[in-house]
């Protein structure tokens, strides 16, 4: 009688400590996707509405990684697969959505968006120093730390871009950091693809006869 059996590594026993900071950065990542939905809305600012859907991806994610803890190593890197995808797909749709507000030429409510930003800076900062410590772990743990890390530098950007606003009553501040964000997207998307697709490859389940 023919089996299928797999030789796949054992699944990673679930890391207590990765849980629970995954579990303090999603509760940060959800309530500020809201907080700048609105205030990006309210504003008419591309960087924070970017900003919006950047941490409700990075919400989801962590959710994803929170379920697929205890799977093997291929699962994860499955998972980060999908989840480098999506950080690159984000990166392409706030390029198109920065385009879209350039052509509309309105110029961002400053006061707003840097009120918001420094208040979203501060949420991803602590959720980056959570995070730190598991920077170096497999690709679907770096994929959490690199969401954390360019939210905060995105978010310094977006600071700086509500200053570059204010100061010249131009939307360009604010289109060139939603390009950035974008740009971060991109390469952080590129980052994690590349290792999940060599953990896929070296952990890949063996059937046998």
């Amino acid at each position: 009688m023919a089996c299928t059996c797999s030789h796949e590594p054992a699944p990673q026993k679930p890391n207590s400590k990765f849980r629970t900071a995954l579990w303090i950065a999603l509760v940060i990542n959800l309530a500020m996707f809201f907080v700048e939905l609105i205030g990006g809305a309210y504003a008419h600012s591309s960087a924070l509405w970017a900003d919006s859907l950047d941490f409700f991806g990075d919400a989801v994610n962590y959710g994803i990684s929170l379920a697929v803890l205890g799977a093997s190593l291929y699962w994860r890197a499955t998972v980060a697969l999908l989840k480098g995808l999506t950080m690159a797909l984000f990166g392409f749709v706030v390029i198109g959505k920065s385009a879209y507000a350039y052509i509309q030429g309105i110029p961002p409510e400053a006061i707003t968006m840097g009120a918001i930003g420094i208040l979203a800076l501060i949420a991803n900062v602590v959720a980056a120093v959570v995070l730190y410590a598991f920077r170096d772990g497999d690709s679907n743990m770096q994929s959490v730390w690199l969401c954390s890390r360019n939210d905060a530098i995105g978010n310094v950007a977006v600071i700086l871009a509500a200053v570059g606003v204010f100061g010249t009553g131009s939307l360009l501040p604010d289109i060139i950091v939603a390009v950035i964000m974008a740009t971060l997207g991109l390469t952080g998307g590129y980052q994690v693809i590349k290792k999940a697709l060599q953990e896929r490859k070296d952990n890949k389940p063996v059937l046998t006869t």
